[in-house]
């Protein structure tokens, strides 16, 4: 099964092509990521006109180059960070670098993207009313004490450590957008992302899965940090676009967890990428890394009831469709 025959399971086998009348314009920002990808290319599918923006610092045009010679996208080299002016009906805001990796290279970017960035894009759509999607995550509860987390939860965050520019700038992010709603009357949406994989994640990613798979496909040994009792719950990313997509279609706020509720620790999750990718891998233990939450599980109940929504795409499916992508980027023999 292909990575859109994946995302078309959770839309009933098809991907609809909404009626003219109804088509967005529709701005996707951090749009050549790994997510923002995913999310153009639905919406591509289904007849909106996308508007990619990224500054490629994390994102890449191979993710996108497939989308260049469609009449209804256009990719725009940008950083959030500037304003920008465009005539849009919505706005997907996804421009942030995610992995630790990542964000700790460069923490004051990081964080202004968050606050900067989001504002810039809560300017535009104060200016054309456009309704707005923030992508936060499920960093903002931190190291939890309330096991599986809900949307009503505040967290149990470190606002003075290493990981506290991606933690605390989604936090800002997220109060920025509600002030922006209660100030200007803005038409917001906010969705928490649990971890997500799939195709199209960055090599150098940095976060589990996309490590645990390189290392077993390239014959390295598999990195557990800790004694690999820390818990993960993964969603494959068709589902989270899923998600996505229904809470800006619908006419709730939120915020909404989107995440797979089935919980995995990473010697569990190194011994499945094992037996999927690699039966012959080691697993080798490294001291873990500073602040990294014990545990992390999504309570859904919300989308549930709201969208009906649920993840499609089990684990061990979606890690078969990840390693088919892999391979062929590292350029590993099946």
């Amino acid at each position: 099964m292909s990575t859109s025959q994946a995302a078309q399971k959770r839309f009933g086998g098809v991907v609809k092509t909404k009626p003219r009348s109804e088509r967005n314009r529709v701005l996707v920002t951090g749009g050549a990521g790994f997510v923002g990808s995913h999310l153009c290319e639905f919406l591509v599918n289904r007849g909106d006109h996308v508007i990619c923006i990224d500054n490629f610092f994390t994102g890449s045009k191979d993710n996108i180059a497939h989308l260049l010679d469609r009449t209804n996208f256009e990719l725009i080299r940008h950083d959030v960070v500037e304003p920008i002016l465009l005539e849009v009906d919505q706005i997907f805001h996804l421009a942030c670098p995610a992995s630790p990796i990542h964000y700790k290279y460069n923490p004051i970017k990081t964080i202004k993207t968050s606050f900067l960035g989001t504002m810039n894009m809560l300017g535009m759509a104060k200016r054309t009313r456009a309704r707005f999607l923030l992508t936060s995550t499920s960093e903002v509860y931190g190291d939890p004490q309330e096991h599986p987390q809900t949307e009503s939860y505040w967290g149990n965050v470190n606002p003075i450590g290493e990981r506290s520019c991606y933690d605390e700038g989604k936090r800002a992010a997220e109060c920025l957008t509600m002030d922006y709603h209660r100030e200007h009357n803005l038409e917001v949406r906010i969705v928490r992302i649990f971890n997500t994989y799939g195709p199209k994640m960055a090599l150098d990613d940095g976060r589990v899965v996309s490590n645990f798979v390189a290392q077993a496909l390239t014959n390295q040994p598999i990195t557990v940090y800790g004694e690999g009792t820390q818990t993960r719950s993964f969603q494959y990313v068709s589902d989270l676009i899923a998600g996505m997509v229904a809470v800006m279609d619908g006419d709730e706020i939120g915020p909404f967890n989107i995440g797979n509720p089935g919980e995995f620790n990473m010697l569990e999750l190194a011994n499945l990428v094992k037996e999927v990718v690699n039966p012959n891998a080691e697993i080798v233990f490294r001291e873990n890394t500073a602040d990294d939450p014990s545990r992390r599980r999504p309570d859904i109940s919300k989308m549930r009831a709201k969208y009906g929504w649920q993840p499609q795409v089990p684990l061990r499916e979606g890690l078969a469709l990840m390693v088919d992508d892999f391979k062929r980027r590292l350029h590993v023999d099946a």
